[in-house]
């Protein structure tokens, strides 16, 4: 290994200016990815101990992550050239319309939802399949006991 006098070390790095301003460039977009992560993802604190579901929130926020910046790219591609979308600004307005983009992509691609009103009324109309076995159960803890 080699080590460079002071001198020798700021001399090698003002040669390198431009690594240096690259590598700093990099080192701050992962920087402001983890910060986008943790507060527009909630990724700072979990609701579990479970490693499995730790991994799958995870996942789930790195690919919306990836379809949030490729949905901004489309659109500074097509907004004026002035208009400037910093990441976490978006990042934001990406979550809050996370819905109609999903609907809309949902249509895009052909997709029709079902319909959710006749689900609901249908399904707040059946009786739970366990309804019978927890009434007769209550009433069979209800009866009093034979003691012998």
């Amino acid at each position: 290994m080699c080590f460079l006098h002071p001198f020798e070390s700021v001399k090698w790095l003002l040669g390198r200016r431009a690594d240096l301003a690259t590598l700093y460039r990099c080192r701050w977009e992962v920087e402001t990815l983890f910060r986008e992560l943790k507060t527009q993802y909630e990724l700072d604190e979990f609701d579990t101990s479970n490693p499995a579901v730790v991994e799958i929130l995870l996942y789930a926020a790195l690919l919306s992550l990836l379809v949030s910046r490729e949905l901004l790219d489309l659109v500074t591609e097509q907004a004026d050239d002035e208009i400037v979308f910093l990441p976490e600004r978006w990042a934001a307005t990406f979550r809050s319309h996370a819905k109609l983009i999903l609907h809309e992509l949902g249509e895009y691609l052909g997709y029709s939802p079902p319909p959710l009103l006749e689900l609901l009324i249908e399904d707040a109309q059946k009786i739970h399949q366990q309804r019978p076995i927890l009434q007769e159960t209550l009433a069979t803890a209800t009866q009093p006991r034979c003691e012998a």
